[in-house]
């Protein structure tokens, strides 16, 4: 009894250890090469200021004063049918769907978090609401990868369509699952407790840096893995592009814009669809503390992000860019 019980506390340790593993690697990495890899994080940085703070940080407030006005559950109760015979999903949710699809990530998953916190949703419908509300929105798609990358405001349009229709309909046959929700609608009340505007200016610079952190810490680890010789077998830079939008989408969209070929496009469509392990540890910072377990969440964003390709590449046979 007493070896097996000394067994276990060993492969306890070892476990531990392996997990510590990639952490004690990034530290030894960053202080051996300090030039190279400060460079790194000030690349990511430099990305998130110029093209995801203008973009997202007015948002971020935006949707927290507005979940706080009196007319927010209104609206709620009027959307309410339309949410639930579509997505099995309260008015409150329905009303989070659209802040996320028009202001993009991580908007909505920080309004789930918000209304989750809050009392203003049911716990059975909070799965079902982080997979709709987990969207780009259209400045990004249209403006930074359309136009800027792709050059065309046309790809940026089929790219959107194409992965709002992927995440409504996979989200639509969610609806056929978990339980039915055993709390009422919530009352006709916002928030209102407190400062609101401070509070929402001080949580959404919170959420805003906690954003540009995880850009700038994966472009980082990014580079490490390419110093470590992870993509040195990758010869062909389509896969390559994915590879790094794995882990930050914006650069591998990027690199998959030098070749804007319909493959390509569908794939880009994919990365932002799926989100790469930035955005994804961004959007999970947020609905982990409303209860919504990160393997689940990772299948549904994984299947949202291949049929927005497939949709994609249909579109541009069709429509061409």
């Amino acid at each position: 009894m007493f070896r097996i019980h000394k067994a276990m506390k060993v492969k306890k340790l070892f476990r531990q250890l392996f997990a510590a593993l990639p952490v004690i690697a990034a530290m030894i990495f960053f202080l051996a090469f300090p030039l190279r890899y400060t460079e790194s994080v000030r690349e990511g940085v430099s990305l998130w200021a110029i093209s995801v703070l203008p973009a997202t940080f007015p948002f971020l407030f935006l949707t927290a004063v507005f979940t706080e006005l009196k007319l927010y559950p209104r609206l709620a109760k009027a959307v309410s049918p339309a949410a639930g015979a579509l997505f099995r999903v309260s008015g409150e949710g329905g009303c989070a769907a659209f802040l996320s699809m028009i202001s993009g990530y991580p908007v909505g998953a920080r309004t789930v978090f918000d209304l989750y916190r809050g009392g203003r949703i049911a716990k059975e419908e909070t799965f079902r609401l982080a997979a709709l509300c987990t969207t780009t929105g259209p400045m990004f798609m249209v403006g930074a990868v359309g136009a800027r990358m792709f050059g065309s405001a046309k790809a940026g349009w089929i790219l959107l369509l194409s992965h709002l229709a992927a995440v409504w309909t996979v989200c639509f046959f969610l609806r056929f699952t978990g339980r039915k929700p055993a709390r009422s609608a919530p009352a006709l009340s916002a928030g209102g407790q407190g400062n609101v505007l401070y509070d929402s200016l001080l949580n959404s610079v919170l959420s805003i840096l906690c954003v540009g952190g995880s850009i700038a810490l994966f472009y980082a680890f990014g580079q490490m893995l390419a110093d470590l010789g992870a993509f040195a077998g990758i010869t062909d830079p389509t896969l390559c592009a994915v590879v790094r939008g794995l882990l930050e989408m914006t650069s591998g969209c990027k690199l998959l814009s030098e070749t804007g070929t319909p493959l390509n496009l569908a794939l880009a469509c994919f990365l932002v669809t799926f989100g790469g392990c930035c955005v994804l540890m961004q959007q999970l910072a947020f609905l982990s503390r409303a209860n919504v377990k990160a393997l689940p969440f990772l299948a549904v964003k994984l299947l949202q992000g291949v049929l927005s390709a497939a949709i994609c590449f249909t579109l541009t046979l069709l429509f061409g860019v």
